[in-house]
């Protein structure tokens, strides 16, 4: 079958990574296509940029420390792309979330100092670009904390996070209130979405406001609004008159999707493409060359014709890559090799849950250019890379971030070298 649709770059996957390498790739020029089984990482994400947050220990200053870091982790993906390469990338994504669909929303931060933000739980967390809807939940300030739960919120324990900011140091009390919820889906992204009507957000604020004490920051769980968070945050500092911020909680993540509707803005204003429920089930090669992506999308195969192939689909954690039951780990999306598999014989994983597991490294084997191995045109970003411990070291979209656009940057290289020659 011949590819009925033909693109410069197929881009397999719409997370972080995905977006961010179609999203530049578009911005240069190419003619760009997503294909997406699903939605991705970013409903799940708190939507904090993690760059590196511990090594082991907790990292307060991550321009400093990742020198070190990439000495000590030389298959590490900051170490194939260059930790000079990651705050370009940060400034990028900074740059494109103040330029989307959500007015005045931005975020802010750097390399030269890690935010120190308060989990669901009341642990602390460190991240180098957040939200601003976020960053005056700093540890560091010595405001006392207000944190307020919603009842029909039910994944978000006011008492448990307030109780563990106790124990972290931080003067902090719980208090529950009700937010009238309409018809919506009592989730955070339903109530993101009713804190955007600006009448259910000024009863919100007058109840709430009767019950602050002076001096108090307001913690909120992350529900400052979907379509306009910069609006809902301004309102609520205003009518409360103290700093307020938001605490990440379960998925459905209003902060993580204010970052995919950012990015899907971005990519679509330089005209690429993307499709949602597109499943990838094949490939057409030519030598170590892929030719087309097959998907199965709206009940039937179509193929996608490119010149070059992104593969941002994930790891472990996302099903991209498994371990069968015969103790084989495979890519399961174009049948890549893979790199830091364990030997047979060797073990897979410790008995310590929560510590270091010999497969959590595993990835697609690739080059220095992030070209997958055994392939001319395919290259890999995000989570399918070898050589990291995301959630263990605090460098998710920190990863993301930084193969995608170097992913991008190897592509169009190759694609100015084609053309000029």
């Amino acid at each position: 079958m011949s590819p009925s649709l033909h693109y410069d770059v197929v881009v397999v996957g719409c997370g972080v990574a995905g977006l961010t390498a179609a999203a530049r790739l578009a911005e240069d020029g190419a003619r760009v296509c997503v294909l997406a089984k699903g939605v991705g990482s970013t409903h799940l994400a708190p939507g904090t940029v993690d760059v590196l947050g511990h090594d082991p220990d907790i990292v307060e200053q991550p321009a400093s420390a990742l020198g070190a870091f990439v000495s000590a982790h030389p298959e590490h993906p900051y170490a194939l792309v260059g930790a000079d390469a990651i705050e370009p990338a940060l400034e990028w994504f900074a740059a494109r979330i103040e330029q989307g669909p959500q007015p005045g929303y931005r975020y802010t931060g750097s390399l030269e100092r890690n935010h120190m933000l308060p989990t669901a739980v009341g642990a602390i967390r460190p991240s180098a670009l957040v939200p601003e809807t976020m960053a005056e939940g700093d540890a560091g300030s010595q405001t006392p904390v207000c944190v307020v739960g919603i009842r029909a919120l039910r994944d978000f324990h006011a008492s448990l996070c307030a109780g563990n900011l106790r124990r972290a140091g931080i003067t902090s009390r719980a208090i529950e209130l009700d937010l009238d919820v309409g018809r919506v889906e009592v989730n955070s992204l339903g109530l993101a979405r009713r804190l955007d009507d600006p009448r259910a957000r000024a009863a919100f604020a007058a109840q709430l406001a009767m019950l602050l004490r002076p001096r108090e920051r307001v913690a909120l769980p992350a529900v400052l609004g979907l379509r306009d968070p910069h609006g809902v945050w301004s309102d609520l500092r205003h009518r409360l008159g103290r700093p307020v911020f938001e605490i990440p909680t379960l998925p459905p993540s209003a902060a993580g999707i204010r970052v995919y509707n950012a990015l899907l803005a971005c990519l679509r204003a330089a005209g690429g493409r993307f499709i949602l429920g597109a499943e990838v089930v094949g490939v057409e090669r030519q030598g170590e060359r892929v030719s087309a992506v097959r998907a199965h999308t709206s009940g039937r195969d179509t193929i996608f014709g490119a010149r070059w192939v992104v593969l941002a689909t994930g790891g472990f954690a996302s099903g991209a890559i498994e371990l069968g039951s015969d103790w084989q780990a495979r890519e399961r999306v174009l049948g890549l090799a893979l790199s830091g598999v364990p030997a047979p014989g060797e073990p897979r994983f410790s008995a310590d849950f929560l510590g270091e597991h010999p497969m959590s490294r595993v990835g697609v084997a690739v080059d220095a250019s992030l070209r997958a191995q055994g392939t001319e045109n395919v290259f890999v970003a995000g989570a399918a890379l070898p050589g990291a411990v995301p959630w263990q070291e605090g460098s998710g979209d920190g990863i993301a971030l930084s193969t995608g656009c170097a992913v991008a940057r190897s592509v169009l290289e190759r694609e100015g070298a084609t053309a000029a020659a």
